[in-house]
């Protein structure tokens, strides 16, 4: 049993008192999809006289225990033909429904697990969902379909602009999210340095984006969860879809392997604008190219068992003496596990790795570093009744993190061969998570997670004076590396450093009528891992470094308020929401921060703090032939590091000036006005429209106040960190997809899709340089821009 069941066991024990005046039986079973056998999850299924239901889980699994009585069953699922039943309880029962697509379905334009009033009740708040079919309308750059970009639209969602890799979370950092992919963590979520993400959207199921209310299973990251599940495989039939497009084409076969319980599942994508470059007389090569598997198995109707992986490589290379390789690796093997009607669980074996290295042939020397983690997890969910739900379980993660190894490419290079310090840790975590329909009008989630963290041995672990890797010289008014008065190694079974975290979680659902809602939510959470990147935007060769004895773990609390309403009988919502995040230990870099190849990162890094506040707003249209959605984001986001208190030998004690004077400062995220619109417009069955307009202040950023003559040389100097800003940005994209009426008499079934991105040709500025021009001697800004007008067409298909 696990260390936490008894606890779990006596609040159990206190709802069981409640059933023994009525008989209560369960229903229970799994919710799938009519033509393919294909799971779904966030299926409802509501018992109307009494007002309350399930959703599925993440397998396509629902359970609920009530009175012994007679019911109406209403199973219902957006784009899918709705089952209403009525059912006798009388006994536990089992029951399977098999769902057939909507023979007048429109194409969905969802930003939520569905438009049920259901989630009025749900206390879960701050998440979004986008459907696969509204990902691939949205209007990208050069027609390629991207789960990154299309979140960018949703409220708190923001990047460092265009070609920029990642994305931001509500003032939040871009390794503050965990980005996990059948439970296993991508590291880099970008194809082609932010051009283009990982995730073939023709092998993705489900997507969802915490960004605040977070459940306790989830942890490691302070801003933001986006779980994404990929397709189980089509057990009934051989199916093929996929698409040419200007720069990359797919390919995705599925089908069975065991008529009906065994499917598999294999995805294909890669690039080919390289492939004309010599045409031009270009040497140079830039492209990408990654593959989705998954094999499932329903052994029986209580053991069900999945292998799934993802393996993806980006190549730039400057003819052969520059070429640049790093992408990600994952697997997990999992296995469900049906205790009885009313317990699921769920086990995990993952492995995950993301690899970088540079073949550098003009100097002679070959560049390898990476992180990667192995990890066991198992969660529990016990369906208790229809008020009462618990979610339990264990996870552990070992990690190796590579900081760099040098080689020499050949013989004659000169180099000699050396490996940064590698580093090693291990992250263990327990939870539980409670789901508690108070009163009609009151729902709770609430849980605890507590978490530990162990800095592993390492060879060379520097030894400072006064335990200080950085210094101040209060004469310079400036941060230096100090320099080590020693060294020491601890066995990778020792420890260099320990942490432990409880992570509370809480939030509450009030219902004011069948259409409206008021919510809150608290969370607690820690981040062990640190992303080392001192640009807005984080780039491959970016390197992740553990918590330890000079590195704190990050905290965060998180507050949120919002009020939530459908109008119209869900036809129209509103999502409002308030938070308020406060961070510890953020790290920050001293001026001139080398990161790059740093064997001794601690004596660049200082722990300070942010903060980050805001309002966001969400108004949906969610049915008919035009649907969309209006998003908007007014919030701040800043950091600061104030200057620590040093004791003198004297007895006498000063206070360094901090990071930017000790003062608050922007961060490089922080956008104080983003607006976004989505519409959609289905003109007949064969015409479908979307357009989508972005408006976002300015990116922070740092300009010279001012410059002064030094031995003839004209030297620039700065204010204050992050002071200036870029101008506002803004862009609008159109698309239009033709579907031929001969479809409908056709296995084979394709769509034209022509899109124009960037409309009206806006050069928005990924930055802005100042330089002396040659031929005045005067000196200018210099804005960099990285797209204008864009137009592109892809053909997708499937049979």
């Amino acid at each position: 049993m696990l260390p936490f069941n008894k606890v779990v066991f006596s609040v159990l024990l206190l709802f069981s008192f409640s059933t023994f005046a009525q008989q209560r039986y369960t229903l229970s079973g799994t919710i799938s999809e009519a033509s393919s056998n294909e799971t779904l999850i966030g299926v409802t299924v509501v018992f109307p006289e009494l007002q309350t239901g399930v959703t599925t889980n993440e397998y396509g699994f629902y359970s609920i225990t009530l009175p012994e009585d007679k019911y109406k069953l209403q199973v219902s699922y957006l784009g899918f033909q709705d089952i209403v039943e009525t059912i006798t309880l009388d006994s536990d029962r089992k029951m399977n429904f098999s769902l057939e697509e909507s023979a007048e379905q429109l194409q969905e334009v969802i930003v939520t697990e569905d438009v049920e009033k259901m989630d009025i009740r749900k206390p879960q708040m701050s998440v979004n969902s986008l459907s696969v079919g509204t990902i691939k309308k949205i209007p990208v750059i050069l027609g390629e379909a991207d789960v990154i970009k299309s979140i960018l639209l949703l409220p708190g969602v923001t990047n460092a602009g265009e070609g920029a890799s990642g994305f931001n979370v509500r003032g939040g950092a871009v390794d503050q999210n965990l980005i996990l992919l059948d439970e296993a963590t991508i590291f880099n979520s970008s194809h082609l340095f932010g051009f283009f993400s990982v995730f073939n959207p023709d092998a993705i199921k489900d997507i969802k984006l915490y960004k605040g209310g977070i459940p306790a299973r989830y942890g490691g990251r302070l801003s933001s969860v986006l779980d994404i599940f990929q397709k189980e495989g089509n057990s009934k039939k051989i199916k093929v879809n996929g698409g040419i497009g200007a720069v990359a084409s797919r390919l995705l076969v599925e089908g069975p392997i065991v008529k009906d319980k065994a499917a598999f599942l294999v995805g294909g994508r890669a690039s080919y604008a390289h492939l004309f470059l010599p045409l031009f007389d270009v040497d140079n090569s830039a492209y990408f190219y990654d593959l989705n598997t998954k094999l499932s198995y329903n052994i029986n109707d209580n053991n069900s068992i999945f292998l799934s992986g993802y393996f993806g490589r980006d190549v730039f290379g400057i003819s052969d003496s520059f070429v640049n390789t790093y992408g990600n690796a994952v697997g997990n093997f999992r296995w469900n596990h049906l205790f009885s009607d009313k317990l699921f669980s769920n086990l995990s074996l993952i492995y995950s790795n993301y690899y970088y290295g540079l073949k550098l042939d003009f100097v002679g020397f070959d560049w390898n570093s990476g992180i990667e983690n192995f990890n066991i997890k198992y969660d529990l969910k016990h369906y208790v009744n229809d008020k009462f739900q618990v979610n339990y379980g264990i996870n552990n993660i070992y990690y190796r993190f590579n900081p760099g190894k040098i080689q020499p490419s050949n013989a004659d290079s000169g180099i000699v061969e050396e490996q940064l310090t590698q580093k090693y840790a291990n992250e263990f975590a327990a939870y539980i998570d409670i789901e508690h329909d108070l009163t009609k009008n009151l729902s709770l989630n609430y849980g605890l997670r507590f978490s530990n963290f162990v800095r592993l041995g390492q060879d060379e672990v520097n030894v400072y004076f006064n335990d200080n890797p950085v210094n101040f010289d209060p004469v310079l008014n400036v941060y230096q590396e100090a320099r080590p008065i020693d060294s020491y190694s601890v066995e990778k079974s020792g420890s260099l450093a320990t942490f432990n975290n409880f992570e509370p979680r809480i939030s509450l659902a009030y219902t004011l009528n069948n259409n409206s809602s008021f919510k809150a939510s608290y969370t607690r959470l820690a981040q062990y891992l640190h992303l080392l990147s001192n640009t807005s935007s984080p780039t491959p060769l970016d390197v992740w470094t553990p918590s330890g004895p000079f590195i704190k773990p990050q905290l965060l609390d998180q507050y949120a308020v919002g009020y939530f309403k459908n109008l119209k009988e869900g036809d129209y919502s509103v999502e409002t929401e308030l938070f308020y995040k406060d961070i510890q230990n953020r790290i920050d870099y001293i001026d001139g921060a080398n990161l790059i190849a740093n064997d001794a990162i601690e004596q660049v890094i200082l722990n300070g703090e942010a903060r980050a506040y805001g309002l966001e707003f969400l108004f949906r249209k969610n049915e008919g032939r035009f649907q969309g959605w209006l998003a908007y984001t007014l919030s701040k986001s800043e950091q600061r590091t104030p200057g620590r208190t040093v004791q003198l030998p004297d007895g006498t004690s000063f206070t360094e000036s901090g990071i930017n004077s000790g003062a608050w400062y922007n961060t490089p995220y922080d956008k104080t006005h983003d607006i976004s619109v989505y519409a959609s417009y289905d003109l007949n069955d064969k015409w479908n429209f979307n357009t989508n307009f972005v408006f976002q202040t300015g990116q922070p950023t740092n300009y010279p106040i001012g410059q002064f003559s030094f031995q003839g040389l004209t030297i620039p100097y700065y204010g204050p960190r992050n002071e200036e800003r870029l101008p506002s940005y803004n862009r609008m994209d159109v698309s239009a997809t033709l579907t031929p009426r001969k479809n409908k008499n056709r296995k084979w079934q394709g769509e034209w899709v022509f899109s124009i991105y960037n409309v009206y040709n806006r050069r928005n500025a990924a930055s802005i340089s100042f330089s002396r021009n040659q031929d005045t001697g005067v000196n200018e800004a210099v804005r960099t821009s990285i797209f204008g007008v864009v137009p592109a067409v892809t053909y997708n298909f499937k049979f």
